[in-house]
């Protein structure tokens, strides 16, 4: 049974996924410690999983993500992450669940 993602997970094989669907956004592979505190990923699972929606809430401009299947709020991404990608998913836990059965299928 999935559980919420702690900021401090460790980075084993396991999916999360966006808690209102239970769909696979980010495997824990692509996860890192960016120093916010917020759960972090250098890229989804897939394009098609993450919708971006330029956000111009709070004074700044900033690329919001929304899980593309049920449109719930998940974060904001931002380009400063690690390579490949150079792009930081800055997720808020609370719409994150870890699924550690989900890793054992990927073949890591």
């Amino acid at each position: 049974m999935p559980s919420p993602v702690p900021t401090g997970t460790p980075r084993k094989p396991a999916c999360t996924a966006a808690s209102c669907v239970d769909e696979a956004l980010f495997d824990s592979d692509t996860k890192f410690d960016s120093g916010t505190g917020w759960p972090s990923f250098f890229t989804a699972i897939g394009d098609d999983k993450v919708k971006r929606i330029e956000d111009r809430t709070l004074g700044m401009t900033r690329i919001e993500a929304r899980c593309a299947n049920c449109d719930a709020h998940l974060g904001h991404v931002f380009p400063d992450g690690p390579k490949p990608t150079g792009e930081r998913y800055c997720m808020n836990s609370a719409s994150l669940t870890l699924d550690p059965a989900a890793g054992e299928d990927s073949g890591r």
